[in-house]
């Protein structure tokens, strides 16, 4: 692949420049916390739809999958449907509640009727945690793709570029608080679905429109052969695949829904209405862009073939930028680079205002100062706590470098799915729901998660672990949803049952009536 580094470069550049400038003129508004947290909650569900498609599209969705699809054929398809079912538990569970009842963070919805303290401290850990593996991801994926698509190919440059994408990351959630960060992501959004589409219509013209012949030429340009059409290429070879799959797909299916950053976006919009259509709305826009995977994975076997794919560096992560300079030269490529380094700052920007909040909102002001901050103070720890956590996901980034970026998005999720759905759901739907339970389930989910992380092939044991010159590796499976996500749902179930601590009836009443109608939200400003 010989594209032009100067044209990826200025194109990138020209793309980071507007996003700043709608950034800066938007900052005014950043007067309250209510402001920097949910920006006035003065999105319409629209605009929210596509900031939050924006939100759940990351560099891993954009190369990862399809390139999964380019080497995997069906089992790379497989989490593009479990990426898309996953919205169904928002959209008809969790949504239009969790607007209601909250009002900046998750802990606002899970402390609703607990005990604030240690209710609220144990939603802030698990949301820094969660956004830790995220962050880092993102980051480490800012590496991959310097050398993919602007070839550098020295650690000190990947390093350099990742610094970089750190310090715009920390401009935007800085000056631009939520309202700024909200049509970043809505850019990125439009951007994205734009390449995509624009990608998809070059390759079904290669193929004169026909899918029938797109899907012949995949199968001849691929190792799998005809293979790639039917299940069993990635997994399925023995017991403990199946599993691992299953456990995947279980991550990522009720991940998507206790996902800190996508949660954090149902306040930004004014009634739960504007929350559910919200969901709609992104739905839709993901509807498209995963469909348009299908044909870019394809198109990308066909064209360029597996076996270049695979030998390429960043493996099947090149999948999309050799298909873009096939298809359309340097040109195309520099436009599909500088919508993959969007995506990236886009991320990380979302998930640092999350993880800053939730520390701000939940362990500096309800906590440590037991709900009576002084004026402006809790902002001010909002911004520091985003320098601080930028910097470390810039250094975590840097470290993980030639990492598995997507199982640690993969991991991401199981953590969500561990430590906070349960806890959500019981929350908003089991009166008798206590705060022994609720502590159990987050801390027992997220601990439990975390030491099955430590010693499952994710970290050592395998050709593709952390660590590859140990072997201390005793979980056998990489994904641990399979086990965490159902321990997590049996501790809130046992704590609750056999903790003496019982809920006030009339905080579980107020609870009900609020999520269910709205009375007693915070009004529009």
């Amino acid at each position: 692949m010989n594209g032009d580094p100067i044209l990826n470069v200025a194109i990138f550049l020209a793309i980071v420049a507007v996003t700043l400038f709608v950034v800066y003129r938007v900052s005014s508004a950043n007067t309250s916390t209510a402001d920097y947290y949910a920006a006035g909650s003065a999105f319409t569900g629209v605009q929210n739809g596509v900031a939050l498609s924006g939100d759940y599209l990351s560099a891993a969705s954009f190369l990862g999958v399809a390139g999964a699809i380019a080497v995997h054929g069906y089992d790379g398809f497989l989490y593009s449907i479990g990426f898309l079912v996953a919205w169904l538990i928002p959209l008809l569970l969790i949504a239009e509640r969790f607007r209601n009842v909250g009002r900046f963070t998750m802990g606002d919805v899970v402390s609703f009727r607990m005990r604030q303290r240690p209710v609220r401290a144990a939603a802030a850990y698990s949301t820094l945690v969660i956004s830790a593996f995220y962050l880092i991801a993102q980051m480490a994926g800012a590496g991959v793709l310097v050398s993919l698509l602007l070839d550098v190919r020295s650690t000190g440059g990947q390093a350099l570029v990742i610094a970089g994408v750190g310090v715009i990351m920390i401009v935007y959630v800085l000056v631009g608080g939520m309202k700024g960060t909200t049509w970043v992501q809505i850019i990125k959004a439009s951007l994205l679905l734009v390449c995509v589409l624009m990608l998809s219509v070059f390759i079904l013209g290669k193929f004169g429109f026909s899918l029938t012949t797109l899907l012949d030429r995949a199968a001849a340009g691929n190792g799998h052969g005809a293979a790639m059409h039917a299940p069993g290429t990635q997994y399925g070879a023995s017991p403990t695949s199946r599993l691992d799959f299953v456990s995947l797909a279980l991550a990522l299916v009720l991940g998507a829904g206790a996902l800190p950053h996508v949660l954090m976006r149902f306040y930004t919009v004014p009634d739960a209405f504007q929350a559910r259509r919200s969901v709609l709305s992104a739905l839709w826009a993901m509807v498209l862009f995963y469909l348009a995977t299908l044909v870019i994975g394809y198109g990308a076997s066909a064209i360029v073939g597996s076996s270049a794919i695979i030998s390429a560096p960043g493996g099947e992560n090149a999948a999309v930028p050799l298909l873009a300079f096939e298809v359309g030269g340097a040109v195309l490529l520099a436009i599909v680079a500088a919508v993959a380094f969007t995506t990236i700052l886009a991320v990380v920007a979302g998930l640092t205002l999350t993880a800053s909040a939730s520390f701000a909102h939940d362990v500096y002001a309800n906590v440590l100062r037991g709900g009576r901050p002084k004026p402006g103070a809790e902002l001010r720890v909002a911004r520091i706590t985003a320098v601080v956590i930028g910097c470390l996901s810039i250094l975590g980034g840097i470290l993980a470098l030639g990492q598995n970026v997507a199982s640690l998005v993969a991991l991401a999720f199981a953590i969500a799915a561990s430590a906070n759905l349960p806890t959500i759901l019981y929350t908003l739907f089991w009166r008798r729901f206590s705060t022994t339970g609720s502590l159990f389930s987050m801390y027992g989910g997220l601990g439990s998660c975390l030491l099955l992380i430590a010693f499952s092939p994710v970290v050592s044991g395998a050709s593709n672990s952390i660590f590859t010159n140990v072997d201390f590796h005793l979980f056998p499976l990489s994904n641990p949803g399979l086990v965490s996500i159902p321990l997590s749902f049996l501790l809130g179930y046992l704590g609750t049952v056999l903790g003496r601590d019982r809920p006030d009836p009339r905080l579980a009443d107020q609870l009900e009536v609020r999520s269910l109608t709205g009375i007693g939200a915070r009004p529009r400003p």
